[in-house]
């Protein structure tokens, strides 16, 4: 097997990897990256320095590089591709939208393009439960939920989705669509809930909440999620939609309070400050048609999902202290005060 990752140093994108590296022997893996803010070839050191030139090659470079991907594809043969390259933070996109309409909308169509002229037999393309907008009090988001995306971040990703179904019915190109509800687990960029939690609770210091914390969120540990997408790629038909999600909804609130009960924290340290512009109040997903289909389910509770991912930051504050860069500090501290 013969695969392209693109954003492979971002989170889930080098947590796939690893995946692949841990289930497959007969594979070369040639991971496209553009090694932004979130992007860390420090989460694949032991690949590096395990398989490469053998059965990994890492090229820096835009997904949105017509010449560089077409010329990627060409020399390393490949067959499948799994994109997830992407601009992912909400509050991101809301401080400036540009960069995801590039990298998200431009950039997926480039890949798409490049894949069908070098007759890629299998195109994974990654996308979020962000697309179908924001549920009330019952419910859950199923893969014919019409896309109502409520930021640009969201937006953009459902341009993608568009993109990638077009592709499908236009040419009959093998495109297969995934949406996933909050990943969490190592090598998370520590602008997100869990791994912003911890930072600032071992440093003492207050933690954002939004509004008054009772928004919802589905959340999948990273490997379930890698887990999906394995078997997407395998099993999955040319032009399907497939949700993956943890069957475990909390509120952030709860999220937060379980991060400080684990490290022995106090919950004075919660400061709630002014919601975001279009903060969707709940996602939860219907994962049944990627049960019946594929055999997907999760395998590890949140509970137990959350106490891996907080261990691994405990045991890795170098990691920590190697990506704090200072356009990292300089945005959340803008964002959310410091």
């Amino acid at each position: 097997m013969r695969i392209l990752v693109t954003g492979g140093a971002g989170f889930i994108g080098s947590n796939f990897i690893h995946y692949l590296f841990k289930h497959y022997s007969d594979l070369v893996v040639v991971n496209l990256d553009k090694l932004t803010y979130a992007g860390n070839l420090a989460n694949l050191l032991d690949i590096e320095k395990k398989y490469k030139n053998s059965k990994y090659f890492f090229i820096h470079g835009d997904i949105a590089n017509r010449e560089l991907v077409a010329a990627i594809l060409e020399q390393y043969q490949l067959e499948v591709i799994v994109n997830f390259a992407a601009e992912s933070h909400v509050d991101r996109s809301i401080f400036n939208a540009y960069p995801f309409v590039q990298t998200n909308v431009v950039g997926t169509q480039n890949l798409l393009e490049c894949a069908k002229k070098a007759k890629i037999q299998k195109f994974i393309h990654i996308s979020t439960d962000e697309v179908y907008g924001s549920l009330g009090k019952e419910g859950k988001f199923s893969e014919s939920t019409p896309l109502a995306p409520n930021s640009p971040y969201s937006a953009s990703k459902a341009g993608a989705d568009f993109l990638c179904r077009s592709y499908f019915k236009t040419y009959g190109f093998p495109v297969i669509i995934t949406r996933c509800s909050n990943n969490y687990g190592p090598f998370q960029f520590p602008e997100k809930l869990i791994p912003l939690t911890f930072l600032r609770a071992m440093k003492d210091e207050p933690i954002p909440v939004y509004g008054q914390g009772e928004n919802v969120r589905d959340w999948i540990f990273v490997e379930d999620h890698c887990y999906g997408i394995d078997l997407a790629m395998q099993r999955g038909k040319p032009g399907a939609i497939y949700n993956f999600g943890g069957n475990a909804e909390k509120k952030n609130i709860e999220v937060v309070k379980a991060i400080l009960d684990f490290l022995g924290k106090p919950h004075s340290l919660i400061t709630f400050v002014k919601d975001r512009p279009g903060h969707d109040f709940r996602y939860a997903m219907d994962f049944s048609y990627a049960q019946k289909e594929l055999g997907f389910s999760p395998r590890i509770s949140f509970e137990k999902g959350l106490e891996i991912t907080l261990k691994w930051y405990q045991n890795n504050l170098d990691w920590i202290s190697q990506i704090q860069s200072g356009e990292y500090l300089t945005f959340m501290e803008t964002w959310y005060g410091k």
